[in-house]
């Protein structure tokens, strides 16, 4: 890639997160709802105490007068004070950041690996029962509801057969002999919210694996490969497989950015401490700051993961670089 484009898609992606962030600074207070009121939930808080939490916050300022304020400690890498945990944001967000990074990392993962194996393999027997299973089979995953699969997922493994806990990352008041049998209690609590997130994103590569192989083996050059007695691993490696990955990296490199972000229904549902169901605190106690932090956590890691699809884009088909 060009050093001039590199510098182009550099300033966009900044012009981007500043936009972003201008608007979530405006949405979240136009929210019905006011945060000091979910703050002082005490009925003997007077008029003096609410009117001090309100200038302690500046929530007394005009909101261009805290639009700036907040950039102005956003240069210095000041995200804020949590309204509704008293604490710096970026120490609230830093102890929830790890839960969901292996959570969706882990799903992302399976995810790839078996949603390009499905889409490859229904791709290539076009048309026969295998396609029609894998395809049946990628619609019904994809458009199923996240929140309740992973109600239907905690029914049969966790209330009815007992193999896997319901909810949390570990198990409360449990006391580990080992480091082994604490780490082996949090991966028994992984596998349900994993299991949930990775069917939901198969379906999602899979038909985009289909769909996008399909119409590259239907072009004159595979005919060409075919005719000259290639092997069918060997076009499909070398000249399908590279040539479909395009809308593939970019649906990784968006999924993977929001991976930081979690899900708030699937965090919600196994009640698994990551940035999901942080957020979903936040926007219950309209903790302004903390939600203005989760975003732009969200946003930065959407935009550098698209910057790295461009990128990548050069590397898999050259005429990119052009």
């Amino acid at each position: 890639m060009k050093k001039r484009s590199l510098i182009q898609k550099s300033i966009y992606a900044v012009i981007t997160i500043f936009a972003v962030l201008v608007f979530n600074y405006l949405l979240f207070r136009v929210l019905p709802g006011d945060p000091l009121s979910m703050m002082m939930r005490n009925p003997k808080a007077t008029p003096e105490m609410i009117e001090g939490m309100r200038q302690l916050f500046g929530l007394d300022q005009p909101w261009y007068v805290q639009l700036y304020l907040y950039f102005k400690n956003l240069l210095a890498g000041d995200l804020g004070m949590s309204f509704y945990f008293k604490q710096p944001v970026s120490s609230v967000i830093g102890a929830r950041i790890m839960p969901t990074i292996i959570m969706v990392g882990l799903a992302e993962v399976v995810a790839i690996f078996a949603g390009i194996i499905i889409g490859l393999i229904a791709a290539w027997k076009r048309g026969t029962r295998i396609d029609v299973a894998t395809l049946g089979f990628s619609l019904v995953t994809y458009s199923m509801p996240t929140f309740w699969l992973g109600m239907v997922i905690v029914v049969v493994f966790s209330v009815n057969l007992h193999l896997f806990p319901t909810s949390g990352i570990l198990t409360p008041g449990m006391t580990y002999q080992t480091t082994g049998a604490m780490v082996a209690d949090y991966i028994r609590h992984l596998i349900l919210p994993t299991l949930t997130m990775s069917i939901v994103l198969i379906g999602e590569y899979a038909l985009t694996m289909r769909n996008t192989l399909t119409d590259v083996l239907s072009e004159d050059y595979i005919t060409t490969a075919k005719a000259k007695g290639f092997d069918n691993k060997y076009i499909l490696r070398k000249h399908a497989l590279p040539n479909a990955m395009l809308p593939m990296v970019t649906l990784i490199a968006i999924n993977l950015g929001l991976v930081v972000g979690g899900t708030v229904q699937v965090e919600t549902v196994f009640s698994w401490p990551g940035l999901g169901s942080l957020m979903y605190e936040a926007l219950r106690a309209r903790d302004y700051p903390l939600l203005q932090g989760v975003f732009l956590l969200v946003t930065v890691s959407v935009v550098v993961a698209n910057f790295i699809a461009d990128i990548t884009y050069s590397y898999i088909d050259p005429r990119v670089k052009e």
